[in-house]
């Protein structure tokens, strides 16, 4: 996951106690990095605002308040909050650092994942959400980049509290926010965002992990965004003939376009899954699907 790239805040002292040893990620809405707790001699991962949203007062003042609620959330497959501050221009989360890598980068080394696999990440994506829907939060911006899957197996979900944080840029900008591949009709149409937001974005991501494609797509976001609001999400089957049904209904069912229709929230799609798995052999849980990347692809790349 590390990147070695120059920085102005690599070999940085941040807020007198986070000295910044490697930049990781960018984002839309910030720079993560790996750190050390000088004080308590530990690594963690920093999580900077850019300065455009950092130059935002009431911005900084929702991010923080929302970063001391989901600190709260305590559960092995949500990412932690440590801290949070300010540093100057910087405005920042201390969180917890997983050393491995992204659900995205998995999904384009291996392409199509067998079912047990793609419900073994599934599963525990699905109990971190559970816990936060129960205790109020939604994720609103569910995809792979926001899974993480430990060197160790562990899987968890980042970025609670960043985005509902960002929810009311949505409002003063006109702005779409989340990644259009996983928007739920309902925020497309008018930026509603409850519980089952995250559970058609998790139906997309299960179709991603089967398939290794997405559903929907386009040349365009505008085309994308479309197909959302109009054109149901295919069987996973049409694209891996032979997958199981209990697949094909639990995918249809996360991504019914009717809120209305689709589980109430992560729990409930949870036990879904669950009920699924446990219907299905060892052999249609151990399927190849045609689009996995074997070795010899992965050389070619």
């Amino acid at each position: 996951m590390d990147t070695t790239l120059q920085d102005p805040l690599v070999g940085q002292l941040l807020d007198g106690r986070y000295r910044v040893e490697a930049r990781i990620a960018v984002g839309g809405m910030a720079t993560v990095y790996r750190a050390v707790d000088t004080r308590l001699d530990r690594i963690l991962a920093l999580k900077v605002m850019h300065p455009s949203l950092a130059a935002d007062g009431s911005f900084v003042e929702r991010f923080i308040r929302e970063a001391k609620s989901v600190a709260r959330l305590a559960h092995p497959n949500v990412v932690q909050v440590f801290d949070q501050g300010t540093d100057g221009a910087y405005v920042y989360l201390a969180m917890e650092y997983i050393a491995g890598c992204t659900l995205r980068d998995v999904l384009r080394e291996r392409g199509a994942l067998q079912p047990r696999a793609a419900l073994d990440i599934l599963e525990p994506v699905l109990a971190a959400l559970g816990a936060a829907h129960r205790a109020g939060f939604v994720h609103r911006d569910m995809k792979p980049e926001n899974v993480l899957i430990g060197d160790d197996g562990r899987v968890k979900v980042a970025d609670f509290g960043l985005v509902r944080a960002v929810d009311s840029v949505t409002n003063t900008t006109g702005t779409v926010l989340g990644t259009v591949s996983y928007l739920a009709p309902e925020q497309i149409e008018n930026g509603v965002a409850d519980p089952r937001v995250d559970v058609y974005a998790c139906g997309i991501l299960l179709y991603e992990m089967l398939t290794g494609e997405k559903p929907h797509d386009g040349d365009s976001p505008a085309i994308v965004l479309y197909k959302h609001l109009h054109d149901d999400v295919p069987a996973p089957s049409a694209a891996v003939p032979g997958m199981a049904y209990e697949l094909d209904e639990l995918v249809a069912s996360a991504t019914a376009r009717n809120p209305e229709v689709r589980p109430h929230d992560a729990v409930a799609l949870l036990a879904q899954a669950r009920a699924g798995r446990g219907r299905l052999t060892d052999e249609q849980l151990d399927a190849v699907p045609p689009q996995a990347l074997t070795s010899e692809h992965d050389n070619a790349e």
